[in-house]
């Protein structure tokens, strides 16, 4: 499998801000058949401690969401240090060169993700080649993705689960229209 999806929970919008929770599945977009996954949920004074900032419209955002989504961020909480340790452990674990990581956008979680890593001295174990988009993927046919429900949004592993799905369907409607294409030229 040559693709990881990343959704992550925060309480800001820009990097810098405190991360609450880190999902990530490795997933193949042609089949949307999954493989390992990462869950962690981080300590949020932990993460003032580290210099990472609150938003109180977000704060005030998270409020108003689903109470199960809430009340998931409260479960086993590690520290910010350790939980990007053991997050970048998992990602070397799948050990491809030729990985792809997916966000929705790249330009949030994983900028976000970047600022928690150089807060603790650290990089992220990816490259900026290897981060694709998934609001430029739904782009090319956003009626397949209103057409897929989210059982939990808001929780990171739902919300990465919800993003293969529809990543997968996409990407292979995009494919059927291209191999439709090809036979009409050689037909």
């Amino acid at each position: 499998m040559k693709d990881i999806m990343i959704d992550i929970e925060t309480m800001g919008t820009k990097p810098g801000c405190a991360i609450v929770s880190i999902g990530a599945i490795q997933f193949d977009i042609a089949t949307g058949e999954t493989g390992k996954k990462f869950y962690c949920n981080i300590d949020l004074a932990d993460c003032q401690q580290n210099g990472l900032t609150i938003d109180a419209n977000t704060v005030w955002w998270w409020l108003s969401q689903n109470k199960d989504a809430q009340n998931a961020l409260n479960l086993d909480r590690d520290l910010l240090e350790h939980a990007l340790l053991k997050f970048e452990k998992w990602f070397e674990d799948i050990n491809d060169k030729d990985i792809q990581v997916w966000a929705n956008s790249p330009s949030f979680d994983l900028s976000v993700l970047e600022a928690a890593f150089n807060i603790i001295g650290r990089k992220q174990p990816w490259f900026y080649w290897q981060e694709r988009c998934v609001r430029t993927l739904v782009s090319f046919n956003p009626e397949l993705k209103k057409s897929i429900i989210n059982d939990l949004p808001h929780d990171a592993i739902s919300d990465c689960l919800y993003q293969i799905k529809y990543c997968s369907a996409i990407y292979n409607s995009i494919n059927i229209n291209i191999e439709t294409l090809k036979n009409q030229n050689n037909g």
